[in-house]
């Protein structure tokens, strides 16, 4: 018999070191990779799972989030299979979400509604490819009832992740789950690497219900998915990991197959946009065997005009997207989101430039981050020099990238 599953998406999270991008929307709609949102690539490895009852947990400043879903996640009804937004009800209680954990609980009518054998839970914010059936798969063949999604990371890493040690001798029995340790010991078979939480995890559906009801009901919960809810299952001898290599995503390549880019900072960001542009890409959209989805916008193609001397509309080494105008402007190591206008003289370099951006004559934009809707006057200097930017409003990394947020209104000089 065909397993009956249900896929939760958390995506509520707010997203704090992603400001000034998450000022106005939450984490998970955050633009990404030219026409897509961050939401898309959970959601696509979802749909490309085979699991097609998806719901949408949202909480923070969810309206661009919930907009999105509903114009571009529609499934046919016949089957009964959707993608369903579901913001904070407030049903066990007058509160909002109060964690990850808590967001489930206050929305078990949704599994009690659709009765899964097998419910899928994963993060909103990640890129990476999954499928999460063969996952599913090793969780039935497992025995438990919880099952956490691992990647390999190195051992010096360890205070930067929930760190699953295995039961000696059975390297699918989860142990420990130790919260960022100081210190820990490698794997077994690589002494080098730990196994990190990827933050996504398989639960039979009546184990899951019984966990968060417990925890809701413990006052000193944090009510988190990674800190509490997996360690109850570890301490019953009950939880199985899954490690990320073993999982065999069609089309992927040996350089981008156990890709997995956790996007929480400003910088992370940065970097997973520059590993999308190199001529073989450490993350390949490409992969028409395992698309990303995302939504048909009826824009034009994009268009590349002007080749007088010094004056010649080019991009190299960049994605560009539909809608954008590069005119006698020079793009390079770039990616350009939909209704972007270069104009002529004008140098983009480094940077991701998100929709309906206006770059103005004679302007340099180098290892920049510019949010939707930002007008740059002609002869603008960013990412050029990092006091200056500052003394500008802008926000500046510490690794020197400069961010520019959502409708910033730039004045000249």
């Amino acid at each position: 018999m065909s397993k009956k599953v249900l896929a939760i998406v958390l995506a509520g999270g707010e997203g704090k070191r992603l400001m000034p991008l998450t000022l106005d929307r939450a984490k998970p709609a955050v633009p990404f990779g030219g026409i897509y949102r961050l939401i898309d690539f959970a959601l696509s490895n979802i749909v490309n799972s085979g699991f097609l009852r998806i719901v949408v947990l949202t909480q923070y400043k969810s309206h661009s989030l919930d907009k999105h879903i509903a114009q571009t996640w529609r499934m046919s009804s016949l089957l009964g299979n959707y993608v369903a937004p579901v913001p904070a009800q407030q049903r066990m209680g007058k509160h909002w979400y109060r964690g990850s954990a808590d967001a489930i609980y206050q929305s078990l009518n949704l599994i009690r509604d659709e009765k899964p054998d097998y419910v899928v839970v994963v993060g909103a914010d990640n890129i990476y490819r999954m499928d999460f059936s063969q996952m599913v798969d090793a969780h039935v063949e497992s025995g438990k009832s919880c099952t956490v999604a691992a990647i390999r990371q190195p051992i010096e890493e360890s205070d930067q992740f929930g760190v699953i040690e295995t039961v000696e001798n059975d390297p699918t029995s989860i142990a420990r789950f130790v919260e960022k340790p100081k210190e820990t010991q490698g794997l077994a078979d690589d002494p080098s690497q730990i196994l990190a939480s990827m933050g996504n995890y398989v639960f039979d559906a009546d184990a899951l219900v019984e966990a968060v009801t417990r925890d809701g009901a413990n006052d000193d919960s944090a009510h988190d998915m990674g800190g509490d809810i997996v360690p109850y299952f570890v301490e019953r001898g009950d939880a199985a990991v899954y490690d990320f290599i073993r999982n065999d995503v069609p089309g992927s390549t040996d350089r981008d197959r156990d890709y997995w880019r956790d996007v929480g900072t400003i910088d992370a960001f940065y970097e997973a946009h520059m590993d999308l542009i190199s001529i073989h890409p450490v993350f390949n959209l490409y992969n028409e065997q395992w698309p990303t989805f995302a939504g048909v916008r009826n824009v034009p193609p994009a268009k590349f005009v002007h080749a007088g001397p010094g004056r010649v509309g080019s991009a190299v080494d960049s994605i560009v997207s539909p809608g954008v105008v590069v005119s006698g402007a020079q793009v390079s190591n770039s990616v350009l989101s939909p209704g972007t206008r270069c104009h002529s003289w004008s140098h983009v370099s480094d940077s991701v430039v998100m929709d309906n951006v206006t770059v103005g004559r004679h302007s340099q934009i180098h290892r920049a981050i510019i949010d939707k809707d930002v007008v740059i006057p002609p002869r603008t200097q960013i990412g050029l020099d990092a006091e200056k930017d500052r003394a500008r409003g802008f926000v500046v990394t510490p690794s020197g990238i400069t961010v520019i947020g959502k409708g910033t209104v730039i004045t000249p000089g």
